[in-house]
């Protein structure tokens, strides 16, 4: 299937009837179904089962399970200390750079609005302008929990419908604002050198977007939801390297960082593999500007 049908063709299908669907097979116990999926997709995406904590995929009650398998001890050491960007996820590097303004950058020759990936709060994207960005894809070969790359304080969750279009590389140079379109979740947290937002981005079939403190927080919700989390008794804290949450088949997190926060790492590129507990860069040394706010 050539690239242009292939986009054409998402705009046609019935997006969140097929990934309902989808979330509901993945979700099956019955092993007449199970078995043969599961063996199916380990053979065709090489999936590396050496690493899981259980390392027989048919040992999983369902094929969710197995997509979202936890790994062994020490699979995946934080690179750095405290002052080092660990890498949220497995996967690859779809872009990642300054922010320019209100602006990042989807694919070559495309931007897309960081007010609209942040759900349309001008006041929220305020704390972002002239920052940076890291945009990790996700494919279904890889390890699909979601880490956090510095030590953070959860301030709101923030579930934004939309659009479910496939969010691989094909699809990011082919359709507009591709990222701020698909439903998603952003994730707002306060750390120690300022402030930084995961967000999680939907896309077909994926069957949901599950946090390590609220369980599943989409699909399912066809309206916008906000939820303030800083006067939350005991408050949700979630140290550097700690798992904040997971998707149900493959996706991508874009993690976003303040104005003079970070330095990324100048070996990075887009197209690079990297692995959760990699280093992406390091933060400031200077403190003043987030302390003064």
């Amino acid at each position: 299937m050539n690239d242009r049908l292939f986009i054409t063709l998402q705009h046609v299908v019935p997006q969140h009837l097929l990934t309902h669907a989808a979330g509901w097979l993945a979700n099956c116990a019955w092993a007449p179904l199970r078995v043969p999926f599961v063996q199916w997709f380990v053979r065709r995406y090489q999936v590396d089962m050496s690493e899981a904590c259980i390392s027989d995929p048919l040992q999983y009650r369902t094929f969710n399970d197995f997509f979202t398998r936890a790994l062994k001890e020490g699979a995946r050491p934080l690179a750095g200390d405290d002052d080092t960007l660990a890498c949220p996820a497995d996967g690859a590097i779809s872009q990642l750079g300054p922010i320019t303004g209100d602006s990042l950058l989807q694919a070559k020759g495309r931007h897309f609005s960081l007010t609209a990936l942040l759900g349309g709060d001008p006041g929220l994207a305020e704390q972002f302008r002239d920052g940076s960005f890291v945009t990790v894809y996700l494919s279904p070969r890889d390890y699909h929990r979601v880490h956090m790359p510095l030590a953070g304080t959860l301030t709101r969750m923030i579930h934004v419908p939309g659009k479910l279009f496939s969010v691989n590389q094909v699809t990011a140079e082919g359709v507009d604002s591709l990222f701020a379109r698909n439903e998603r979740v952003v994730f707002c947290f306060d750390t120690a050198r300022g402030p930084m937002a995961l967000v999680l981005v939907g896309a077909m079939i994926v069957g949901s977007v599950d946090t390590v403190w609220a369980g599943q927080v989409c699909p399912g919700r066809t309206r916008s939801s906000d939820i303030d989390y800083r006067d939350r008794v005991p408050p949700v804290q979630i140290g550097r390297g700690g798992e904040m949450g997971r998707f149900k088949l493959g996706s991508t997190v874009i993690a976003v960082f303040g104005p003079g926060m970070a330095t990324l790492a100048a070996s990075l590129a887009a197209g690079d593999a990297v692995r959760m507990g990699q280093a992406l860069g390091t933060v400031t040394q200077d403190q003043s500007r987030y302390e003064q706010q």
